[in-house]
């Protein structure tokens, strides 16, 4: 039996002239996460998209396009021609589906007509479809004001029929904002903030830096992992592999061992800026959180800033540690980035770290460096991998 999921968004619609280019990004965007289901078909019309799809292929369709960002809900609907005593019967028919399943006692109908051609206008549809429905359904009763379900009807060129709204993440359709290049470790922080850009539309490649074989080939596949994990959003995410050790090696050798962190930072967001440049992206994403750690206070995101050119966007700036991870928790990253594998922070971690670093005391130790040869090597012997969705 075909069955049809009604797709809604918000935002989108507020773009004026600009608004067919986010839809048309948001349409071509559910198309992709849904071109390996068969025979499923999506269309849009008057501020919905419409996937019509096998009756067994509900839950699925539903998990692949409650992910795609730009979607606020989706509804599993029926569509009948547009005919009232057709709606009536589509619509006892869903009422008893609902309260088979979930038990419910009271209900209300809510109804749309975008069709001016229907004969009844919105609040006559309610009131005649509520009425059967109170009239035929025993067990049920009608409640305007906190009904346990809402009967829902929408009239267009045809009449769709649901009791079911699933919330999606909402934000703008990805690739609709530009390339960021995300600093990606194995924490919890790094893979949301990339997920939360991804949600403001911003395409995504990421830059991990490790430090084999101080680290090990299982810390870096971690991260593989964890961007594996984050492109069920986003769809293939390339990430580039530096090995930070030489960089922090001649940091261990000539430089402040308090500095060990802020310089090893600085290189990170150097390369990161290179590589965002060869790969079209135009800012850096990063996961800190102002006083987090030690070098995330204001004086040390300054410093760090100053190294580069590109914007730093750090969607995480103001939450604390619980909602983050509440956010890991919900997109799934949760569980694997709090695997007890080590990252390239580790190596050479300083008992002590400077917490209120003067850019021109940093500047100066790494002229103690030849920072542009050690970048040079570093970005040469990158390994570049193409990270997508397994399922």
């Amino acid at each position: 039996m075909t069955k049809f999921l009604i797709v809604r968004y918000g935002e989108i619609a507020l773009k004026g002239r600009n608004r067919s280019y986010f839809e048309n990004k948001l349409f071509n965007n559910i198309k992709n996460v849904l071109r390996s289901m068969d025979e499923t078909r999506v269309t849009k019309q008057h501020g919905r998209v419409f996937v019509e799809h096998h009756e067994e292929d509900t839950d699925e369709v539903i998990e692949r396009v409650t992910k795609v960002f730009g979607v606020v809900s989706v509804s599993p609907a029926v569509r009948v021609e547009n005919d009232i005593e057709i709606i009536k019967a589509a619509a006892l028919e869903e009422v008893k589906a609902t309260i088979e399943e979930h038990g419910y006692e009271s209900f209300k109908v809510e109804s749309r007509r975008s069709n001016k051609g229907f004969p009844f206008k919105s609040p006559e549809i309610s009131r005649i479809v509520g009425g059967f429905i109170n009239q035929t359904v025993e067990e049920l009763h009608v409640d305007v004001h906190t009904p346990d379900f809402m009967l829902n009807v929408e009239i267009r060129n045809q009449a769709y029929v649901y009791c079911r709204v699933i919330p999606g993440f909402s934000g703008m359709p990805y690739g609709c904002a530009g390339r960021g290049m995300l600093l990606l470790s194995g924490g919890i922080d790094s893979p949301v903030a990339g997920w939360l850009m991804a949600k403001r539309g911003m395409a995504i490649e990421a830059v991990h830096f490790h430090s084999y074989p101080f680290t090990s080939e299982r810390a870096k596949e971690k991260v593989m992992d964890l961007a594996r994990i984050v492109s069920e959003y986003t769809g293939k995410i390339r990430v580039h592999n530096v090995n930070l050790l030489e960089i922090q090696q001649a940091i261990n050798e000539h430089c402040p061992e308090e500095e060990m962190t802020i310089l090893s930072r600085r290189f990170m967001m150097a390369i990161a800026e290179q590589v965002a440049e060869k790969a079209n992206c135009q800012a850096l994403i990063t996961g800190e959180s102002i006083g987090q750690v030690a070098s995330q206070t204001i004086q040390g995101l300054t410093v760090t800033n100053s190294r580069v050119d590109l914007p730093v966007l750090r969607p995480l700036i103001a939450m604390d540690k619980v909602d983050i991870i509440k956010w890991a928790k919900k997109i799934g990253t949760f569980e694997t980035s709090i695997l007890p594998f080590e990252d390239c922070c580790t190596v050479f971690l300083p008992d002590k770290v400077v917490t209120r670093p003067r850019v021109e005391d940093i500047e100066k130790s790494e002229n103690l460096l030849d920072i542009d040869a050690l970048i040079e090597r570093a970005i040469e012997g990158r390994e570049i991998l193409e990270i997508e969705f397994e399922g």
